[in-house]
């Protein structure tokens, strides 16, 4: 079946409801769909799948800590949009995107269960992480989850966390890696590089003169690497092109903001709009001034280089 997103619990119902099947559900914002939230996905897609049921999953938009303590709300890896993309990928049939608001927020666990899970998903199974929490303050918990699926006839299970190079797969510990500018970590933990999306912006016209072409990227995302220079691979009318991007404020112009710029390995177009999709594979060096565009051209090409190389080394491994 096609990917189906719904933003109401009456909409689930009008859209799934008729099927005659139970769903397998998962539940959680799932910030980056990682490695660990992808485990949790395909084992709800192949329980589902042996039982005739929907794969499906229950997530939230905004995230929950905006509404209830935006002081400490976590900056996002992924829009909505990026979110939902992702776990299409994974082949999940379904998601019920629920808007989290003040209502929401002090529904209690077992309302939350009864009205979303039962009388609107048909849940058959419903299957998280072991530091899972829901309802009102956070007050429901694995432990109770599975009180009410014995009560109420539906089994639950836990997944356990994936572990990477010794450490649990997290959304904390993804943003941290790429603010840090670890990307490989951080590409290792999502399972793909960490991408930024938006459109092609304008820039200046001083680094097409004088040192390179490049595409500036304007973006909403919420986490941005570290700044400096990495391999890159940017997307442009759904093709890919292997690119060194400079994340910075460029100093030998005495940059005033942050830039994204790209330069992008055989591609002569001259775009001034557009989408654009920027995937951050490997840090070559930090950002430093140059004593001027010549120096500074010197060393972009030497930058070049280096990304040329180090997607040639990935391809052999």
């Amino acid at each position: 079946m096609a990917f189906g997103v719904v933003h109401s619990a009456q909409e689930w119902v009008a859209r799934f409801g008729n099927s005659g099947k139970r769903s397998v559900v998962t539940i959680g914002n799932f910030d980056g769909v990682h490695l660990g939230h992808q485990r949790i996905l395909h084992t709800v897609l192949d329980q589902a799948r042996r039982s005739d049921a929907l794969a499906a999953m229950l997530t939230f938009y905004p995230h929950p800590a905006k509404v209830l303590r935006p002081a400490e709300a976590p900056a996002l890896l992924q829009t909505l949009e990026q979110r939902l993309a992702a776990i299409n990928a994974t082949g999940i049939d379904a998601v019920l995107v629920l808007r989290f608001d003040a209502e929401l927020a002090n529904v209690s666990p077992e309302d939350f269960v009864r009205r979303f899970l039962l009388d609107s998903m048909a849940v058959q199974a419903v299957l998280v992480g072991g530091n899972f929490r829901f309802g009102h303050r956070g007050a429901g918990d694995v432990t109770l989850l599975g009180e009410l699926g014995q009560q109420w006839g539906f089994a639950v299970e836990i997944v356990p966390p994936v572990i990477e190079r010794g450490g649990v797969v997290s959304s904390t510990a993804i943003r941290a890696a790429i603010r840090e500018g670890r990307v490989d970590e951080a590409r290792n933990m999502l399972g793909r590089p960490y991408a930024l999306e938006g459109q092609i912006r304008t820039g200046t016209g001083q680094g097409r003169k004088l040192v390179v072409p490049t595409l500036n990227l304007a973006t909403d995302q919420e986490v941005l690497p570290k700044t400096g220079v990495y391999a890159t691979e940017a997307v442009v009318a759904g093709k890919s092109y292997r690119a060194a991007t400079n994340v910075g404020m460029r100093p030998t112009f005495d940059g005033a903001r942050l830039t994204i710029e790209s330069h992008l390995f055989n591609f002569t177009e001259n775009l001034t709009s557009g989408d654009l999709e920027v995937r951050f594979w490997h840090r070559l060096r930090d950002e430093r001034k140059f004593s001027g565009p010549a120096e500074l051209r010197e060393q972009v090409l030497k930058d070049i280089d280096q990304a040329k190389e180090y997607f040639q080394a990935a391809k052999r491994n």
